[in-house]
């Protein structure tokens, strides 16, 4: 019988008694290494015989598995494993084949031991380059079985972390293994990364609760430091960093789905963390998908609570400002036109004080959770704006500026149904994104920066009787003019009797500064007297005026301006003396203390001594006698006001006179020094403070009335001297009134006037019109006079003869 088995025996194939041999009679004493080496040898010899071997081998490990010998599994997984990392021929794609036939056999095992020990070898063979490719392999078995370790619940902690773990190393092996062989199947597909991502996002947040102790790194164990949640997160970073253009999408609509799921927007440190490991993991000139999926998201969870969809705004407030200059990408209006949507629906809830949820119906919103979404919304316009050049930051301002509603004018954002206080919320939150945008900016050229499309508009808001609207639209100028940093250095008004200690950055006026002066100084001038006398003014809108003359002294000034802003202020000097205005004694102590700090500014910034000596003066006359006209004792938070000014004369006042003195021996322009400024009212008005009906009637009837037939026929010219122009200047107030009377006549007419009468008006316009026509026409239509020469009419007149262009003579020089 022996004879018999040992013949048996020695009739086996040689690849099975090599494989047998490497297995010894006790299983602790572990792989006899000799004969793996005569097998590794023979491998390599006959390579052909590679898949027989791995069959073999395949065979002898689910019979130990069935049979409970552990220790001969784990053998025959390392002899799996070392001629995996020895061979690598062509025949190896059917060696691969029973390799991993065994690793899935050990990932059913219910052993946690045999499902790390299978997990240990598929990261193996994940590392091993193949040299050639495989057509028909498939991992998706492999995909959810790591999946489903990395959720293990096992009831062992220890035990549960080592399967976490190897589920984790077991997704990783699979993309690394998958991830760059377009012959492999596309790990990026949704029904993959629908399972890897989710499970890779529960170990993170895992390991949220164990980090937050913070151990030492003297305490820190060697378990500690490969925690699974660190683990989880260089997985997932490599899993980004491997993301080509087409695939980021894949990659994230997981994140935002589990972080939907589990309801993580609302704490917002999770999923602020998840977005920072990505933003930072992919490449950056790939960052601007990320950014319009979370743009997308926000725009599908409008819905949602508040404190959801501010999370949402959190999270791309923070991936803005990873991305830098990559985060807008190439729709850059497309973005702030989404999270100005937001503001926009936020307000709506915040004012109906409810909406209409597709899932529970009507929801009530909480007031306080709104105005959170709110400022964060405008926090992220101003991350997003600051990543972007100059150019691209003046198309967002003109853009933002385009959806205020502005008053007297339609409105550009759809009616909210809640009234003039939807509009002014709205106007407040736009006008503080915008100022969120202009912080920082800085051009060199402020004509094209700033077109008239956008001061127009953004001047008439300083005109509204809103104070908040109006202290906005200053720190919005103010932001716009200070290129050097200054404002700091007057946040608040003060008589400093050295400037140079501010240690002002102030660079001469360019060129294009000097046409920007001159195109717009005006209105800037009208607008800074205009704000300060408004009776809603309070400390901060002084500042911020003081801030604003200070800045154009510093960035925007040449001779004529800082002669314009000498005037300016010695017209807010009259403007509190004057009674006519209705002032609040406040109010006129702090126009005085404005005039006064700014006064002592710009004396200093010209050089002048006798200028600064005689601000000087004045200002050391106020300190003894009237203190309440000085800034440092009106800005404070408990003012000594008097209930009543007296009349000022004398050397408490600033004198135009000696102004102008001193400054024409200087150099300065005398003439307009000695000009009182007188802002001009126009018809921008009518935009910031509405009118009635009838008085916009009258505007249109005094156009007509001055292109009526009766005034056609025009005056003889007046030569216009100093004195005439003085008297222009003095009699101003009584043409005033006799505009103001003909208009109310005017307005009268239109209103009273039967149709007849107004009709015949009307007809008498379109007569003229055509007569002029006529004219136009006759001019245009009459041939041009003749080189041939001119025929004489029986009256004496010569007339112009016309002559064919062919038949023309003309002189040699005008022939080419």
């Amino acid at each position: 019988m022996t004879g018999v088995c040992g013949c048996c025996g020695a009739l086996r194939p040689r690849y099975k008694r090599l494989v047998d041999n490497i297995f010894p009679e006790d299983p602790e004493d572990g792989l006899v290494k000799a004969n793996m080496e005569k097998l590794t040898f023979y491998a390599l010899s006959a390579p052909e015989k590679l898949d027989r071997i791995g069959a073999y081998l395949s065979e002898r490990l689910s019979r130990d598995v069935a049979r409970h010998r552990y220790g001969y599994v784990c053998i025959a997984m390392e002899a799996l494993d070392q001629l995996l990392m020895a061979c690598h021929c062509q025949s190896i794609n059917l060696f691969v084949e029973s390799f991993l036939k065994m690793v899935r056999k050990l990932l059913e095992a219910d052993k946690p031991n045999l499902q790390i020990l299978g997990t240990n070898s598929f990261v193996k063979f994940a590392n091993i380059e193949e040299d050639t490719p495989s057509y028909h392999r498939s991992y998706d078995f492999f995909v959810s079985r790591f999946s489903e370790m990395c959720h293990s619940s096992f009831e062992d902690p220890d035990i549960r972390t080592k399967i976490r773990m190897a589920g984790i190393k077991g997704l990783q092996g699979v993309v690394r293994k998958t991830v760059n062989d377009e012959l492999q199947a596309n790990i990026w597909d949704p029904q993959h990364m629908d399972k890897i991502v989710p499970s890779l996002l529960f170990n993170l947040q895992s390991g949220e609760g164990t980090e937050s102790r913070s151990p030492s790194p003297l305490q820190a164990s060697e378990k500690e430091k490969e925690s699974p949640a660190e683990l989880t997160e260089r997985c997932f970073r490599e899993l980004l960093g491997r993301a080509a253009y087409g695939n980021i999408k894949n990659a994230v609509t997981p994140v935002l789905m589990h972080l939907d799921n589990h309801s993580l927007w609302e704490g917002k440190t999770f999923a602020v963390r998840c977005f920072k490991i990505i933003m930072y993991s992919i490449q950056s000139q790939h960052s601007h998908l990320v950014i319009q999926q979370l743009l997308g998201h926000l725009d599908a969870n409008s819905k949602s609570s508040a404190t959801v969809r501010a999370g949402i705004v959190e999270v791309l407030l923070e991936a803005a400002a990873i991305a830098s200059s990559g985060s807008v990408g190439p729709t850059v209006l497309e973005v702030f036109n989404t999270l100005l949507r937001q503001l926009r629906l936020s307000v709506d809830y915040e004012l109906t004080g409810s909406y209409d949820c597709t899932n529970i119906g009507t929801k009530i919103i909480k007031e306080h959770e709104e105005r959170q979404l709110q400022e964060a919304v405008i926090r992220t316009i101003g991350s997003f704006a600051n990543t972007l050049p100059t150019y691209q930051r003046s198309e967002v301002m003109l853009f933002i500026m385009g959806k205020i509603p502005i008053p007297g004018m339609h409105f550009t954002l759809p009616s909210t149904g809640s009234g003039p206080e939807g509009n002014r919320m709205i106007q407040v939150m736009l006008l503080k994104s915008l100022r969120q945008v202009t912080c920082g900016f800085q051009t060199t050229n402020m004509l094209t920066a700033l077109p008239n499309s956008f001061l127009d508009p953004l001047l008439s808001f300083a005109l509204l009787e809103d104070a908040e609207i109006r202290l906005l639209v200053l720190e919005i100028l103010v932001s716009l003019i200070d290129r050097h940093d200054n404002l700091p250095k007057f946040s608040t008004i003060s008589i400093i009797s050295d400037i140079s200690v501010l240690k002002l950055k102030v660079d001469k006026c360019s060129r294009q500064d000097n046409l920007f002066m001159k195109k717009h100084a005006q209105h800037l001038y009208r607008h800074i007297y205009l704000c300060s006398k408004e009776q809603s003014s309070v400390q901060p809108h002084f500042e911020k005026l003081y801030s604003l003359l200070a800045l154009i002294s510093m960035e925007l000034a040449n001779e004529e301006v800082v002669v314009d802003l000498i005037r300016v202020a010695l017209a807010l000097q009259d403007l509190a003396l004057s009674n006519e205005e209705a002032l609040p004694v406040y109010n006129r102590c702090a126009v005085h203390a404005l005039s006064s700090a700014y006064l002592n500014l710009i004396s200093q910034l010209t050089t002048v001594p006798a200028f600064c000596q005689h601000v000087h003066e004045v200002i050391g006359m106020r300190q003894k006698e009237i203190p309440y006209l000085l800034p440092e004792d009106v800005f404070i938070e408990n003012p000594t006001i008097p209930k009543t000014l007296e009349k000022l004369e004398g050397e408490v006042l600033f004198q135009q006179v000696k102004i102008t003195e001193v400054l024409g021996g200087s150099g300065y322009n005398t003439e307009r020094l000695a000009t009182p400024y007188v802002p001009q009212f126009t018809d921008e008005d009518r935009l910031s403070k509405r009118r009635s009906v009838g008085e916009t009637i009258s505007i249109q009837a005094e156009v007509e009335s001055r292109n009526s037939p009766e005034k056609e026929e025009r005056t003889p010219a007046e030569e216009i001297t100093f004195e005439t122009l003085k008297n222009a200047i003095v009699d101003s107030v009584g043409v005033e009134e006799q505009e103001k009377e003909r208009r109310r006549q005017v307005v009268e007419k239109f209103q009273k006037a039967p149709f007849e009468e107004i009709a015949a008006h009307c007809g008498a316009r379109a007569s003229m019109l055509q007569s002029k026509l006529n004219q136009i026409f006759e001019i245009t239509i009459r041939p041009p006079p003749s080189p041939s020469g001119t025929i004489t009419s029986s009256y004496g007149q010569t007339q112009s003869r016309s002559v064919p262009v062919y038949e023309m003579k003309f002189p040699d020089l005008c022939v080419y």
